[in-house]
């Protein structure tokens, strides 16, 4: 099962409603990438499973901006 490593998102169940109103059991996945980042502090990179909500924050703040605020380890 896939997670997302920084914001620990991940499958979620509920039901399918057809227009008859039968309810069939689905899985929702989250929307995992497997993604590469550097960290210039210690000049190395790493490879990381995040969900696009996290990749679009760490775009916008920073990786290290973006640990820091949710005070999550690496």
């Amino acid at each position: 099962m896939a997670k997302c490593r920084l914001t620990g998102k991940q499958r979620m169940v509920g039901n399918k409603v057809s227009h008859s109103n039968i309810k069939n059991k689905k899985v929702f996945k989250a929307n995992i990438q497997s993604k590469r980042f550097y960290l210039p502090e210690e000049g190395r990179w790493i490879r990381m499973k995040v969900s696009t909500r996290a990749l679009r924050s760490i775009t916008k703040d920073g990786l290290r901006a973006y640990v820091k605020k949710h005070r999550i380890s690496l």
